[in-house]
This record gives structure tokens, C-alpha cells and sequence, in this order.
């Protein structure tokens, strides 16, 4: 248990003497949100929920026929 607590506090104290290093997580966690918030909504919308789909039960059917027949497009019915 006490090389446990030696290499988390050896964690701690790296993150906490960071100079240029906290800029750089900085910028890694505006990118996340960047990639994962902003282009999620406008490059890859919900296709399930498209055309009406408001049930589970025909989310379901639509998930199910698009893996036995992936070559349907998407806004046919």
C-alpha cells in the first residue's frame, strides 16, 4: 500500500510544479470540446431519431434492419 500512496503522490506533486504543462492540458480539453461538442452536432446527426422515429420500439426495428441490410439509405422508409 505505501509504494500505492509514493507513486500517487508522485502524480500529484508533477501536476502541481507544472508551468507549461497545465497551457498544454488546457489546450487538450478545448480541443476535446471542440472535436466532441461542436463537429458532433454539425458533422454526425442522430440517425435513429431521424423521420419520426420517437418510440424505442422503432428505434429498435430501424437499428435492427440497418444491421441485416446496411446498404439502405438512410432517409428511405
Amino acid at each position: 500500500m505505501n509504494t500505492i500512496k509514493k507513486i500517487f503522490d508522485f502524480y500529484v506533486e508533477g501536476f502541481r510544479s507544472m508551468t507549461v504543462g497545465r497551457r498544454l492540458w488546457a489546450l487538450i480539453i478545448i480541443k476535446l470540446i471542440v472535436i466532441f461538442a461542436i463537429l458532433k452536432v454539425f458533422f454526425f446527426p442522430d440517425i435513429v431519431s431521424m423521420d419520426g422515429r420517437d418510440t424505442d420500439e422503432a428505434r429498435a426495428n430501424f437499428v435492427g434492419s440497418e444491421l441485416l441490410d446496411p446498404g439502405r439509405d438512410f432517409n428511405a422508409k
